[in-house]
C-alpha cells in the first residue's frame, strides 16, 4: 500500500510499504478515507524528536473497515469508523478510570500508545491507504454511515477533542473570561469549545494573520502578540483585568512578542525559528489569569528536544515563575487528550448541527500530495492550516 514515509529532517515521501494484516483477534484493518497532518507530526517533521527513517505517520484517522478479527463484538465489516489517536486497551486501571490517553497495556513501559508517532508504540501511522487497529470495539468510534461531515468528524480523532480537553482542564464554565495562547488548529478549537462551553469571552493569541482572522470569524477577539505583550493587550482591553482561565495551546516552540521577525521562508515557532522561548507561554498564562484562576496546557511539552535553544530546554527543562503561580492560587493541568471521553458527545455535536469543527480545514488533498502539504504546513504559507489527506474516496 502507500503511506507517508519519514526519510529524515524536513522529509517525507510516498512510497510503497507492506499492508497491515490482522494480527490479534481482537484487530480490524480499516480502509482510510481521511487521516490529518497535525502540528504534531511537524515536531517529527522537523527532526525535534528521537523519531527514526522509515516510521510511516498518521494519528488522525477514519475510514471504512475492511477485515474483522475473530474476537471482535461490535464493530462489522463495513462500519464508517473514526480513531482515537490514543491507542488504548479498554481494561487497564488508566482506561478504566477514563485516562485512555495513558493506557498501561498497549506500550509496555510507558504510559499511551498511539498511531505512527516516536516512542508511542509498535503501531504504524494512517497517512496510508489501510490502517491496523487494535482493541477495535475500544478503539471504533461509529460514525453514521456514507459521507456526510467527512471532514468534521475527521477533527475528532485528535484536534476537536483535544481542544475540548484544553477547555475542559482550564475549568472553562458558562461567563468565563478566556485566553487562548495559539491559533493553530488546537487553539482554534479550544477557543470553539470555550465558546460551546459557554464562554462569555475569549481572546485568541497569536501573530499569523490568516489565523488570527480564524479566530475573529468565530467571534474571538485576536490578540497580535507581534504588537506587544499579549497579557497586557488582553488587560488593555479589560480595563486591567486579566481573565479566569487560559489554555496553552502552542507548547515548546512557542515564539516570544520580542522574538524578531519570522525567518524569510515565514516559519513560525516552528523548528525553522531560531528566536524560540519555550517557556513564553507559560509565563504569559501565569501574567494574565487571574488570582483563583486555572490554566489547561494541551500544547505538547517534551523531556528531550534535541533541536532547544539551550541545554535545558533540549532536556525539556524549563524557568518558570511557579512563585507567581502559587501566589495567585492558580490551578494547573496538563496532558494530553483523552480522546474517548468526549468524542463521542462532540460527534453527537456535529450531527446535531451545533458544532461544524471542519471550518480550520485550509485543505483537502490526495495522499500523494502529502510531501508538498508538510512543506507548506511546516512553513505556514499558501494558507495552510489543517491538511486533510484522503488515500481513498469516503
Amino acid at each position: 500500500m502507500k503511506a507517508v514515509v519519514y526519510k529524515g529532517p524536513f522529509e517525507v515521501a510516498v512510497e510503497e510499504v507492506e499492508d497491515p494484516k490482522i494480527q490479534a483477534p481482537t484487530d480490524v484493518v480499516v480502509r482510510v478515507t481521511s487521516t490529518c497532518i497535525c502540528g504534531s507530526d511537524l515536531h517529527m517533521y522537523e527532526g525535534r524528536t528521537g523519531a527514526e527513517p522509515g516510521i510511516v505517520f498518521g494519528h488522525e484517522n477514519q475510514g471504512v473497515v475492511e477485515e474483522v478479527g475473530p474476537g471482535v463484538a461490535t464493530v462489522k465489516k463495513g462500519d464508517r469508523v473514526n480513531l482515537p489517536f490514543n491507542v488504548g486497551c479498554g481494561f487497564c486501571f488508566n482506561c478504566e478510570r477514563g485516562y485512555t490517553g495513558f493506557c498501561l497495556t498497549v506500550n509496555p513501559g510507558f504510559a499511551g500508545g498511539a498511531y505512527g508517532y516516536v516512542s508511542m508504540g509498535p503501531y504504524t501511522g494512517g497517512q496510508a491507504e489501510y490502517l491496523r487497529v487494535p482493541f477495535a470495539d475500544w478503539n471504533c468510534l461509529q460514525l453514521p454511515k456514507g459521507t456526510d461531515h467527512e471532514a468534521d468528524f475527521a477533527m475528532l480523532s485528535d484536534i476537536f477533542p483535544t481542544g475540548y480537553h484544553g477547555a475542559h482542564m482550564a475549568g472553562v464554565q458558562p461567563g468565563d473570561t478566556v485566553a487562548v495562547f495559539g491559533a493553530g488548529p488546537v487553539g482554534i478549537m479550544a477557543a470553539y469549545s470555550s465558546l460551546i462551553k459557554g464562554a462569555s469571552v475569549v481572546y485568541v493569541v497569536d501573530r499569523v494573520p490568516e489565523r488570527l482572522k480564524a479566530a475573529e470569524e468565530l467571534g474571538c477577539v485576536p490578540i497580535d502578540f507581534g504588537k506587544g505583550d499579549p497579557a497586557e493587550q488582553i488587560r488593555d482591553l479589560r480595563g486591567g483585568d486579566g481573565v479566569m482561565r487560559g489554555i496553552d495551546a502552542v507548547g515548546y516552540q512557542a515564539v516570544g512578542h520580542s522574538g524578531g521577525t519570522p525567518s524569510k521562508d515565514g516559519a513560525e515557532a516552528t523548528g525553522r525559528n531560531d528566536q524560540e522561548q519555550a517557556n513564553v507561554v507559560l509565563e504569559g498564562l501565569i501574567d494574565v489569569v487571574n488570582p483563583t484562576g486555572a490554566l489547561g496546557i494541551p500544547g505538547l511539552y517534551v523531556p528531550s528536544d534535541p533541536g532547544g535553544a539551550d541545554d535545558a530546554a533540549k532536556q525539556g527543562k524549563l524557568a518558570l515563575s511557579f512563585g507567581k503561580l502559587f501566589e495567585k492560587g492558580l490551578s494547573l493541568a496538563t496532558g494530553q487528550a483523552n480522546v474517548k471521553n468526549y468524542n463521542r458527545y462532540l460527534r453527537d455535536l456535529i450531527v446535531s448541527g451545533r458544532a461544524e469543527p471542519s471550518v480550520i480545514v485550509s485543505h483537502e488533498l490526495p495522499l500523494d500530495a502529502a510531501p508538498d502539504a508538510y512543506d507548506k504546513f511546516d512553513k505556514r504559507i499558501d494558507g495552510y492550516t489543517k491538511v486533510v489527506l484522503h488515500p481513498h474516496a469516503a
